[in-house]
């Protein structure tokens, strides 16, 4: 499917919805772009194993989306700008659902910003027995100069009860995103980083927005009655020899985390450790079940709030020409 190119936050006021089998509820709520794999409203060219925007504009999704009886797929426009769409859907019909066939489910969720010192919650609240297939997370960090990371947090996956303790614990951010040593724009195809926005005049360590997908297909995540994934917000603070004084600050204003100050770290680094801190996350998670349920309708207003292209970020070339052409067809010329 395709609609042109628009403001962020028009792009993630298009809402997606399925229906299964008749149900009144959707088990599918989602902006639309971050379906087809890319967060908080900025259609940047993309290619994964299971979607693709292409040229930043051709919304592609290869996701297996079985169903017994009907289906049916709704796109909800919630912005006061009309649009042309255009749209395909492939499908097959077989005598009978296989036995093992799952529905296809897609939740959205969002903290702006975050609470310190809690995980923030990816996918939480579906019955198994189930597959987490993956998710699309979008960040926008809200800049401090004291930290010089914003992604130490663990990835978290709580599987049939677990408690206190996840079955599966990641090491960081940017390693469940498949890189280290930070994280910059990248793509595969089960992993990557869409975009890594950053003001190109103004030197800092992390940039103002950017996001991540990470499909497990040849990983699969799976789950015979509950499943919570969630990420730490926490984040990495070096001092420098001279500037002691900070620890002080991080401990009063943000609270460490972890094991605290680590020490001495080559020549120009007199401490570091890991402390707490707070961020805007929004998360597309994508979940099989084999029973259909409902999932939270998505919230235009939670969704686009606060995602207005930055004074630097300019609308491309391709989304200037169409902004033309629908002035020009609305004045009759």
């Amino acid at each position: 499917m395709t609609i042109p190119p628009m403001a962020p936050e028009l792009m993630r006021a298009v809402r997606l919805e399925v229906f299964y089998d008749g149900a009144a509820e959707p088990s599918i709520s989602v902006p639309v772009l971050d379906f087809f794999g890319v967060p908080l409203g900025r259609p940047t060219a993309h290619s994964t194993g299971l979607t693709a925007v292409q040229e930043g504009r051709g919304f592609n999704a290869w996701f297996p989306m079985p169903f017994e009886q009907r289906v049916r797929v709704e796109l909800t426009n919630e912005t006061d700008r009309q649009f042309p769409l255009y749209y395909q859907i492939d499908y097959t019909l077989e005598k009978e659902r296989k036995g093992d066939a799952s529905y296809l489910h897609v939740t959205f969720a969002r903290e702006n910003p975050t609470v310190k010192k809690q995980d923030f919650v990816i996918l939480e609240g579906l019955q198994g027995p189930g597959r987490f297939l993956g998710c699309v997370v979008g960040i926008r960090i809200l800049q401090d100069r004291v930290f010089a990371w914003y992604g130490e947090g663990e990835v978290k996956m709580f599987i049939d009860g677990d408690d206190v303790l996840p079955t599966i614990c990641g090491t960081g951010l940017e390693d469940y995103a498949g890189t280290a040593w930070g994280m910059g724009e990248h793509q595969t195809a089960w992993q990557g980083v869409p975009f890594d926005i950053s003001d190109p005049d103004v030197s800092r360590p992390m940039p103002d927005l950017t996001g991540f997908y990470r499909w497990h297909v040849p990983d699969p995540i799976l789950f015979r009655d509950t499943l919570k994934v969630t990420i730490q917000q926490i984040g990495a603070v070096f001092v420098g020899h001279g500037d002691e004084e900070k620890r002080q600050t991080v401990e009063d204003t943000y609270g460490l985390a972890g094991p605290g100050w680590q020490g001495a770290r080559g020549t120009h680094i007199a401490d570091w450790g890991i402390a707490e801190r707070s961020d805007d996350y929004s998360a597309a998670a994508f979940v099989y079940c084999r029973t259909p349920q409902a999932v939270p309708r998505y919230d235009a207003n939670l969704a686009t709030v606060d995602i207005g292209r930055l004074p630097y970020e300019k609308p491309g070339a391709f989304e200037q020409r169409m902004a033309a052409v629908g002035a020009s067809v609305s004045e009759g010329t």
